[in-house]
């Protein structure tokens, strides 16, 4: 076996194109959890697994501020959410929330806006 094939097997941990798939650890669940914690009006987005990624859970705030993070099973990201009080959807049947779209729209603006004052100087002209 050649080198690369190495990383062209399929198997436990490769997604179908041959690429590892990192799985979700700890530090993963306490991100999920501390956004949960310190935004309100938070909803959950379980993304089904894809050709990239395994099975994530997209959390929502009610500003359109959002984390997504990998989880071990749809059925995990659902049971997650509901223990911590957060309605949980199939994204792949309800799609991801315009207020979402909104707050990347938003963020990008202000993103380019700090470019713009930091290539002026600061001064603001």
């Amino acid at each position: 076996m050649g080198l690369l094939d190495r990383f062209r097997r399929r198997g436990h941990g490769t997604g179908s194109t041959g690429a590892i798939v990192r799985g979700s650890d700890n530090a993963d669940q306490q991100h999920l959890l501390e956004f949960i914690r310190s935004r309100r009006g938070v909803e959950g987005f379980v993304e089904p697994r894809t050709t990239i990624t395994d099975v994530t859970l997209l959390l929502v705030a009610h500003d359109g501020e959002w984390t997504r993070r990998r989880v071990p099973s749809e059925k995990w990201a659902h049971d997650f959410a509901n223990r911590n009080g957060v309605p949980s959807y199939d994204a792949g049947l309800v799609g991801i929330p315009d207020r979402m779209r909104a707050w990347n729209r938003a963020q990008k603006e202000r993103l380019k806006q700090q470019l713009d004052r930091d290539l002026d100087g600061g001064s603001g002209s």
